[in-house]
């Protein structure tokens, strides 16, 4: 067993068993974590011994619940590259864990969010439980939705991820699956017994199925439709308009949850999502890096953070403050290449 302060990384028999472990925290990453989970990753890639690699997140209250964003806030406050180090060592594990050559089962419970995604969603099973809640609620903070999320968002059906994305909306276990984000629903009641089929070298994918659950009810198919005509107009501001010229209950918390974000992380969510569409995992998280890494140094990111965990409750005072104010060239100097600090992962 090995311990990188809020990660423990263990071998039994043939399971390689990795678990977050900061319950207090929900689990939220650090950049040890990050750091200690890829390696853990490239020892177990060429260990014969190893057959599949599990992840679970310490606690009954989540899986994770994202990345330390109040370090990431601390570091931008002190326009130090800690943050943005922070994201380069995240986006590295997110793509270790695409390329893994094992299966890699995560053991969903609770809060799955943002970067809980990218530790989870990029490899082979995500097995959910009953009790799951997901989201990608960044632009609420001033962020995007990160950890390749323009990647596996913009693969869900239809305009699904889009209105993921810019609502910051929390969906269940039936939902999950049914936007291929989830592949199995699986009670963590018993998550023991499959980690005990794992460490006895069963093939993953039988042993999944051998204790999985049958698919609950999936509320989001029934709006498919619907949410396609809202969420497929060309801009935020379109999409605003169709929201409320619709005038619905749902619609209107749409609408709202959009407003209450920053305006500029909803254009460049929105932006992001839709050139996300033709690239492949790895050009999506180098994409998300160019943006991220100015976004985490910019008002907005101090902004959300400051109403979300200092000053609760707090009506942030977003910069631009409306959609009015943000131009084609400020969301495209967002995509820009950085240069020699290009996010490298080939």
């Amino acid at each position: 067993m090995e311990t990188e302060v809020h990660l423990i990384t263990e071998t039994q028999g043939s399971l390689g068993l990795v678990t977050l472990n900061r319950p207090r925290a929900l689990n939220a990453l650090t950049r040890g974590m990050c750091l200690g989970l890829e390696k853990a990753l490239a020892a177990w890639a060429s260990d014969d011994r190893i057959k599949t690699v599990a992840i679970r997140g310490a606690g009954e209250r989540a899986f994770c619940a994202g990345g330390d964003i109040r370090a990431m806030a601390e570091s931008a406050s002190a326009g130090t590259s800690a943050a943005a180090g922070f994201l380069a060592d995240e986006y590295r594990t997110n793509a270790a864990i695409g390329a893994f050559p094992k299966p890699y089962v995560a053991l969903w419970r609770g809060i799955v969010m943002g970067g809980g995604a990218g530790v989870s969603v990029h490899g082979s099973h995500r097995l959910a439980d009953a009790s799951l809640t997901f989201a990608m609620p960044e632009t609420a903070i001033g962020f995007i939705p990160d950890v390749g999320a323009s990647y596996f968002l913009s693969r869900c059906p239809g305009m699904t991820g889009l209105y993921l994305g810019l609502t910051g909306a929390r969906i269940g276990a039936g939902d999950a699956l049914y936007l291929g984000l989830a592949t199995a629903a699986f009670s963590a009641e018993r998550h023991g017994a499959l980690l005990e089929k794992f460490a006895a070298g069963e093939d993953a994918a039988s042993a999944i199925a051998a204790l999985q659950d049958a698919p609950p009810h999936a509320p989001i198919a029934e709006r498919q439709r619907e949410i396609d005509t809202l969420f497929s107009a060309p801009s935020v501001e379109m999409i605003l308009e169709r929201l409320d010229r619709d005038g619905g209950t749902f619609a209107g918390e749409c609408a709202a949850a959009i407003r209450a974000s920053s305006p500029l992380s909803a254009r460049l969510a929105f932006a992001a999502f839709h050139h996300g569409r033709t690239l492949s995992r790895n050009e999506c998280l180098k994409m998300e890096y160019r943006i991220g890494a100015r976004a985490v140094m910019a008002p907005d990111f101090r902004e959300g953070v400051r109403t979300q965990l200092v000053d609760k409750g707090a009506t942030p005072r977003w910069n631009p403050p409306q959609f009015a104010g943000i131009s084609d060239d400020m969301v495209a100097a967002h995509f820009a290449s950085l240069g020699p600090r290009e996010l490298v992962l080939d």
